[in-house]
C-alpha cells in the first residue's frame, strides 16, 4: 500500500474526499460506466444540501461511508487518519461482506439500530442517493424496501426526524409517479 499524503491542516471533509477518491479508483457503479466515487460524493452532498448538515466530521464520514465495505480500508486506518468516532460511524454503516446475504442484512440492521444517530443520518443520505439513482431501473423496488427498513430504524431518533421525513417524501413521490 502506498503511503498516505500529508494533508495536515486540511478540513476533515476535504481529506475524506481525497481518501475516498483514491481508494475507490477504478470502481464503477452497477451501470458499469459511472465512477463509483460519485456515490459517496453525492451522499456527502445530500447531507449538506438536502439534510442541511454542516458538521464537517459527519460530512467526512459520509464521503467515506463505503470504504470499509468496498475497499481495503479498515476501521483502524480511518481512526488513524481521522479519529475513532468518525471511524465508528463509517464502521456502523459497513456490512460484513463475509457473511451470507440474509445473515449479513440482519446483522447490519441490528448494528444500525444500535448505532449513534450520526451513523444513521449517513445511512439515510446513502439510502436517499440510492433511491434517486434507482429511478427508472429494475432496482427501484429493492431501493424502496431498503428505504422502508431505514425509516423504521431511524424513527426512534429525534435528531433524524427531518432527514427521515425528507427521505419518506421522496419515497412516496416516487411511488406515486411509478
Amino acid at each position: 500500500m502506498s503511503r498516505e499524503p500529508d494533508l495536515t491542516g486540511i478540513n476533515h471533509w476535504q481529506r475524506a474526499i481525497d481518501l475516498a477518491t483514491r481508494r475507490h479508483k477504478g470502481q464503477l457503479r452497477d451501470n458499469g460506466v459511472t465512477p463509483y466515487v460519485s456515490h459517496p460524493m453525492r451522499v456527502a452532498m445530500t447531507l449538506v444540501v438536502i439534510f442541511g448538515i454542516e458538521d464537517e466530521r459527519i460530512l467526512a464520514a459520509g464521503a467515506m461511508h463505503d470504504l470499509i465495505e468496498d475497499t481495503t480500508v479498515d476501521h483502524d486506518e480511518i481512526a488513524e487518519l481521522f479519529d475513532d468516532e468518525i471511524a465508528s460511524w463509517v464502521s456502523a454503516v459497513s456490512k460484513d461482506m463475509r457473511l451470507p446475504h440474509d445473515a449479513r442484512e440482519e446483522a447490519y440492521d441490528q448494528a444500525l439500530r444500535a448505532a449513534p444517530w450520526q451513523a444513521k443520518l449517513i445511512k439515510l443520505a446513502d439510502v436517499y442517493d440510492n433511491l434517486v439513482d434507482s429511478i427508472g431501473s429494475e432496482k427501484l423496488q429493492s431501493a424502496s424496501r431498503k428505504a422502508d427498513r431505514m425509516l423504521m430504524i431511524a424513527s426512534v431518533d429525534e435528531e433524524l426526524r427531518g432527514p427521515a421525513s425528507t427521505l419518506d417524501e421522496l419515497r412516496l413521490s416516487i411511488q406515486i409517479c411509478t
